[in-house]
């Protein structure tokens, strides 16, 4: 475990709590933290000290480019690689860049949700 994955998923944390309609769980194993809208993922992140990674939904256009731009962001884990990139600590990888992450990850879920399932703003 290192100081640097803790502020990066406690950053991603805070950034997905504070939205709305968010809810949060262990569906999948009790290893991966899942936020989600209106019962769509947005946000996983890793338990495992070893691995302290997040990953967001992401346009593939846009992952492409910023799996380029940083070397620890990669294609997701766990979900399809083109809609999906993972965040680990590194260089470049700052509380704005993952607050941002998970901020456009909860848009491009909520904004194909059905109108009536939309969380409204607090």
């Amino acid at each position: 475990m290192n100081a640097a994955g803790d502020r990066l998923q406690g950053t991603a944390r805070r950034a997905a709590l504070a939205l709305p309609g968010v809810s949060h769980g262990h569906p999948f194993t009790p290893g991966l933290d899942v936020y989600k809208v209106a019962g769509k993922v947005f946000l996983i992140v890793t338990d495992d000290p070893d691995e302290q990674i997040i990953t967001v939904k992401c346009e593939p256009e846009h992952a492409r480019a910023q799996e380029r731009g940083y070397a620890s962001i990669t294609p997701g884990r766990y979900l399809d690689k083109r809609h999906w990139i993972s965040l680990g600590p590194g260089p470049g990888i700052t509380e704005r860049l993952i607050t941002d992450a998970v901020q456009d990850s909860y848009d491009l879920v909520a904004e194909r949700l059905p109108r009536r399932d939309r969380p409204s703003a607090r």
